[in-house]
């Protein structure tokens, strides 16, 4: 058993106490950061007087060959270690010697293990907002190609007025672009650094913390050291956020799943993206559609088990607090995956357009529009709908549509109709005449795309900029 504390103890810890202590076979993922971390904070050190140039080189030095040994895997991190702290300090000390033993001069595991999280999510922040970036690239593809595939618009879940292809797929660009804004915000909310405030009451040793925050891209330092080694709210945040994404995928999830059905046929999922059956050889079955809107779940449940966690602790670091990173990490690899995968089957999605078309046409989706023609005429809107639904009931009878009914069968029903009836619930009129901001009348939708353009391009170059900060 590797541990950093034990002089206050007379006996070894029982090992079943100590294995249900340990978190190296988790935290182990900070392996990077810890080694980061450590180096600034040495580098401080020195800075300030509190340890040597040549104590900082050769720890340095040690850390630097700890990290480029393990990454080419000639060290192995092992469970005899408590954390992934232990082992680095282990492993420095038996390369260097007493120069080792200085490195957490200043600093607690407590200070530490909260920059290790930060520095992580940090940079898998970066990692998600990249991953919506290629979505929202992708999306923005397909709408600039379909600003006349005509498609039903739904409200629950029947039929209700025509709409595009890019309308719909702008839906869920604003969908995706505010979850990139909420890991924006996220971000720059936590980018401040923990590492000085000890165990939760600082240090009497002169550290420079703004120095070492500097060293490691951070805003400044924390500003108060009780709460740097409590707070956990970045992680709840970003687990809120993850959710949020996740929820989105999963609605988008259960359109292409509903969208691939037999009886829609709005689109064929790539083979590649698709799997079929042990037992029916006709299937083309949606899993990654079906398996995103299931681990949605997953996600969910990382943030109802931090906030559980969270809920009862005092100040300031207990325990109970390890339980932030399993979870977390867990729920981080979910959604990235579950982008990626997303996006790969959207790109290579085949969209049916005569079907989504054919479908707008015979679901009555220009009755709002036939109902607005009658007003135009002076007839009151309250009649009008009355008319309109008349007349919907007579198609329903003749298993028709408004577009299909002669002009004396219209006339029947009110003799307000006139031949021009026919171009007025045409799909491209009902469309395209809708043309303030937002709507999916053509010229507004190619306003929208040229917005979200530039919003995408922003969103590239600021990622290009932090990336560039943390270097």
């Amino acid at each position: 058993m590797a541990q950093l504390w034990g002089g206050r103890f007379t006996k070894e810890t029982d090992d079943l106490v100590y294995r249900f202590n340990a978190s190296i076979h988790f935290d182990k993922r900070l392996f990077e950061q810890d080694i980061e971390g450590s180096i600034a904070h040495v580098v401080m050190l020195e800075k300030q007087g509190i340890i040597s140039l040549e104590e900082k080189d050769a720890i340095v030095k040690g850390l630097t060959g700890i990290r480029t040994d393990v990454e080419q895997g000639s060290l192995s991190i092992t469970d005899e270690f408590e954390d992934i702290h232990s082992f680095v300090e282990a492993k420095l000390i038996e390369r260097i010697g007493d120069a080792g033993k200085k490195m957490h001069t200043g600093r607690s595991r407590n200070d530490q293990v909260a920059l290790d999280m930060k520095l992580y999510i940090r940079g898998e922040v970066l990692k998600i907002s990249d991953c919506l970036q290629d979505l929202m690239g992708t999306l923005i593809s397909i709408m600039e190609n379909n600003l006349t595939t005509y498609m039903p618009g739904f409200t629950h879940l029947q039929k209700a007025q025509p709409t595009t292809l890019a309308h719909h797929m702008g839906a869920y660009f604003e969908m995706f672009k505010r979850d990139w804004q909420r890991l924006s915000d996220i971000y720059r909310r936590m980018n401040y650094c923990p590492l000085g405030a000890g165990a939760f009451a600082g240090t009497t040793y002169p550290l420079d913390r703004a120095y070492t925050a500097s060293l490691m891209g951070f805003e400044g330092p924390t500003l108060n050291s009780m709460d740097s080694v409590a707070d956990r709210d970045y992680i709840i945040e970003l687990l809120s956020a993850l959710s949020t994404i996740m929820m989105h995928l999963s609605r988008f999830s259960e359109e292409v799943i509903i969208w691939n059905s037999n009886e829609y046929r709005f689109v064929e999922i790539d083979d590649g993206f698709s799997t079929g059956s042990s037992i029916m050889p006709q299937k083309k079955n949606p899993d990654i559609a079906e398996l995103v809107r299931g681990k949605t779940g997953r996600v969910y449940g990382a943030l109802v088990s931090i906030l559980t966690t969270m809920k009862g602790i005092p100040l300031a670091y207990n325990k109970d607090m390890q339980e932030d990173k399993e979870v977390t990490f867990d729920a981080i690899e979910t959604v990235k995956n579950c982008l990626v995968l997303f996006n790969g089957m959207l790109e290579t999605m085949k969209f049916n357009h005569p079907v989504m078309e054919q479908s707008a046409m015979n679901g009555f989706t220009n009755a709002t529009d036939a109902a607005d023609y009658l007003v135009g005429k002076g007839v009151p809107f309250r009649d009008a709908h009355g008319i309109i639904g008349r007349l919907v009931l007579y198609c329903l009878e003749k298993n028709t549509c408004i577009d299909k009914l002669s002009i004396r069968e219209l006339q029947a029903i009110s003799p307000v109709f006139e031949a021009d009836i026919y171009d007025a619930v045409s799909l491209k009129t009902c469309v395209e005449k809708r043309l303030t901001i937002g709507a999916p009348g053509q010229e507004a939708m190619k306003e929208v795309i040229r917005i979200n353009k530039d919003f995408l391009d922003a969103c590239r170059e600021k990622y290009m900029n932090n990336e560039t900060d943390h270097k």
